[in-house]
Parts: C-alpha cells; sequence; structure tokens
C-alpha cells in the first residue's frame, strides 16, 4: 500500500508540471497586455514600459516560466498584481466558503442520488424509474447559473422563505444562518451532481442485480432491503465512488459560477475576478491549486476501493 501510495505521488508530478506549462502558455500568449489594464487607460508608453520591466514581462518567455518554476518549487505561488498580496493568502481568506458550499454539496448529493438510483434500480422499468431517467436528463440539460436564477426568483423573491444572497460563517454567526444561506447555493450546485451519480447507481446495481448470488439470496428468503443494501449496493460501489470522484470536477467548475450568482466570497468569486482584471498570479495559483486537489480526492478514491471490495489489493 505504502509502494502504492508513494508511485501515485511521484506520478502527479508530471501532471503538475504539465499542468503549469499549459496555464503559464496559455495565459500569457492570450490576447491584451497586463500592463496596460495595470497602468490605466491613461498611462504613457513609459508607465507601461516600468511595469512590463517590473512584472518582468520584457523577458523571454522561457525565462520567465523557469522563473516561475523556481517560485513554486518554493511555495511561492506569487504576488497579485491588483492587491499587492501572495496568492496563498488570497487563497487562504477565500478558502472557508468555497470549502464548506463543497461539503454540504456532497453530502446534500450522495444522501439525495444513492438512495435514488437504487430505488430506480430496483424498480426498473416503472414509472419511478422512468421519473429518475427523466430528472437525471433535466440536471443535465440546464446550465448551473440558469437554476440558480429560477431558484432566487421561486424560492427568494416570490416566496420568500430563503435570502437572496450572501454567506454567513458558522464560526462567526452560528451553523443556523449558515445553512439558512447555503440552502440555495446547495440545491443550484447538486442537481447536475445528483443526476450523474444517480443514473451511475442505477446502472450499477441494475448490472449487480443480475448476478447469481443475488439470485441466491433471494432463494434463502432474505428481504429485498437486506439484499440491496447488503449485496447490491456494497458490490456497486466502487464505480459509484469513482464517479463521486469525476464529479468534483463538476463542482470546480460549478462553484464560480454558483458563489458569483450568490455573491459568496470564495474562490469562485476570487477566479471570476482575476479574470477581469487579468490577475496573472492568481490565475495561475488558483489553477494549480484546484489541480492538485482533484488530484489529491481521485488518490483518495482510489485508496478507498479496498474498503467496498475486498478483493481489490495494492
Amino acid at each position: 500500500m505504502l509502494r502504492y501510495i508513494l508511485i501515485r505521488i511521484l506520478a502527479t508530478i508530471p501532471v503538475m508540471v504539465i499542468v503549469a506549462a499549459f496555464v503559464f502558455l496559455m495565459l500569457r500568449l492570450s490576447p491584451g497586455d497586463p500592463a496596460s489594464v495595470i497602468a490605466g487607460d491613461y498611462a504613457t508608453a513609459e508607465d507601461i514600459a516600468r511595469i512590463r520591466e517590473k512584472l518582468g514581462l520584457n523577458e523571454p518567455i522561457l525565462v520567465q516560466f523557469v522563473n516561475w518554476i523556481g517560485q513554486l518549487l518554493r511555495g511561492d505561488l506569487g504576488t497579485s498584481i491588483f492587491s499587492n498580496l501572495p496568492v496563498t493568502t488570497l487563497i487562504g481568506q477565500r478558502l472557508e466558503p468555497t470549502l464548506l458550499l463543497t461539503l454540504t454539496t456532497i453530502l446534500f448529493t450522495v444522501i439525495v442520488a444513492v438512495p435514488l438510483g437504487t430505488l430506480a434500480a430496483w424498480k426498473s422499468g416503472t414509472l419511478i424509474d422512468r421519473f429518475v431517467m427523466l430528472f437525471s436528463v433535466g440536471g443535465f440539460s440546464v446550465p448551473v447559473f440558469v437554476l440558480g436564477y429560477i431558484l432566487i426568483y421561486v424560492l427568494a423573491m416570490t416566496l420568500k422563505v430563503l435570502p437572496v444572497q450572501g454567506y454567513r460563517s458558522p464560526f462567526e454567526h452560528g451553523l443556523g444562518p449558515f445553512l439558512w444561506h447555503m440552502v440555495l447555493p446547495t440545491l443550484t450546485l447538486s442537481v447536475i451532481f445528483i443526476a450523474l451519480i444517480a443514473r451511475m447507481t442505477r446502472a450499477s446495481v441494475i448490472e449487480v442485480l443480475q448476478e447469481d448470488y443475488i439470485r441466491t439470496a433471494r432463494a434463502k428468503g432474505q428481504s429485498e432491503f437486506t439484499i440491496l443494501l447488503r449485496h447490491g449496493l456494497r458490490n456497486a460501489a466502487v464505480p459509484i465512488v469513482t464517479v463521486i470522484g469525476i464529479g468534483i470536477a463538476l463542482l470546480i467548475g460549478g462553484v464560480v459560477v454558483t458563489e458569483s450568482v450568490y455573491n459568496i466570497p470564495g474562490l469562485g468569486r476570487l477566479v471570476l475576478d482575476a479574470v477581469q482584471s487579468r490577475d496573472y498570479p492568481i490565475i495561475q495559483g488558483l489553477i494549480l491549486f484546484f489541480s492538485f486537489v482533484y488530484i489529491l480526492i481521485n488518490l483518495l478514491i482510489d485508496l478507498s476501493y479496498p474498503l467496498f471490495d475486498p478483493r481489490i489489493r495494492y
């Protein structure tokens, strides 16, 4: 197990290098001059040249990349062009809302999607199954921002049962206000995730329910509830857990939109602000941070497989 973990960790190094190179080149070769943006509309050519010299933009791209990699190896993600704060400090300031929104979304999604998919597999071919599949198709079809505005209009503006926007930290304002403000963002972000996991759960459980040991369990007189949980869902857990890990990528993309719609001061809003102002260090640092988190989560998911299937050994 330890050898496998070390190999996987070492395998992430070239992946992160490729991601870093791609992000660096994509931002540097995109249209627009960050020095001109920083200097403003009324800046002179001398002002722009001075800013380019300060940021090192006059150096060849290869030299800029080597210098940036050297900073990364020292744990330095750079300094924001506009706020003049370290990128690691900005990430730390915005991490709590994004992390808590992601946790509430994952918990709500698993609690809803896994039973829903299992029920659809058990009632395969019935109206319940068709309803679940219809919901899955709809969940993938509606964009996150459209669903967010619909929920705001119905639940916040029309029925006035939930707050429109904002964020309340559970450490400062208590658990109640935090959950009250997290309902709409969690619902908005979890719909596509629920659709994905429910559909995969249904397909996996249907496949398991056709196995010989399921017929043997029924022949022994075990209840359908026991068969579904002990034999069906447990043996179908590996692909379901895998999809949950893949769904983290959907959450990363959805967080940017959801935090913008609901005015949540998290990493998603930081990404949007950095893109609009062309703040290269923040954009690069956030993409690397999200990539590292995604790789780490997939490693943890792989390590969890033996818990669901003892036949798997590393």
